[in-house]
């Protein structure tokens, strides 16, 4: 079990902009479906993004195409996630998420691997 980390959550104002960052010291994922969810209060976890580590081949939610944008350092140890034009909406808990690919990037259920998520509030 690889244990992920994530940082750079916070409050930023309606309009601005975060980037989240999702590692596990000493581990790398070549070839790897690598993803970021979120969950708001009373609401089912959904996804947000997904790569596929060996080719960056890239997935979003309608929710968020255009703003954000994931991606992966040249070493594949490092995931990120950047969030510009924030909504009040995209207010949640955001995870990292990991799995032995290629099959079922787009699917929640397959991820095995877990962060323990990092806050990020987007204010009116």
């Amino acid at each position: 079990q690889v244990q992920l980390m994530e940082s750079g959550g916070g409050s930023v104002q309606a309009g601005g902009s975060l980037r989240l960052s999702c590692a596990a010291p000493g581990y790398t994922f070549p070839r790897h479906c690598m993803g970021w969810f979120r969950q708001a209060p009373g609401k089912e976890r959904e996804r947000v993004a997904a790569i596929y580590t060996a080719f960056s081949s890239t997935d979003y939610a309608d929710s968020v195409k255009g703003r954000f944008t994931i991606s992966q350092d040249s070493a594949k140890t490092t995931l990120y996630l950047q969030m510009n034009s924030l909504k009040p909406e995209d207010t949640a808990m955001y995870y990292c998420a990991a799995h032995p690919g290629p099959l079922d990037c787009g699917r929640l259920t397959a991820f095995t691997n877990w962060g323990q998520g990092t806050q990020v509030t987007v204010s009116s």
